[in-house]
């Protein structure tokens, strides 16, 4: 194989995952827990964007129950980040699996 050519290949792989960070980055999921009393939206590179809380929570004796409902939610919103960054990995690499790549989004 050419070393130029694998060389490019290398780009423009490069170039495509810059491409799906950026789309990743774009895409908003929502984990929600309590029945959506409580939402947590993230973005597909799994940084935080908002948290909702209904307001019947926020009282102390609904402290506990509103931590639980909060870890739950996050927990859900990370899945789907996760299934999204592996559906567009899976496009990005033809189905393959290239060790190390999944660490990247």
């Amino acid at each position: 194989m050419d070393m130029s050519n694998l060389l490019q290949q290398a780009r423009q792989m490069h170039e495509k995952l810059g491409k799906v960070q950026e789309e990743l980055a774009s895409k908003t999921l929502t984990g929600e827990s309590g029945g959506g009393m409580v939402r947590v939206a993230v973005n597909g590179r799994k940084q935080a964007l908002s948290v909702e809380v209904e307001p019947a929570l926020l009282v102390a004796s609904e402290k506990q129950m509103l931590e639980d409902l909060l870890v739950a939610a996050i927990n859900d919103a990370l899945r789907k980040a996760d299934e999204l960054s592996k559906q567009e990995m899976g496009r990005l690499t033809g189905g393959m699996t290239i060790p190390g790549l999944s660490g990247l989004f």
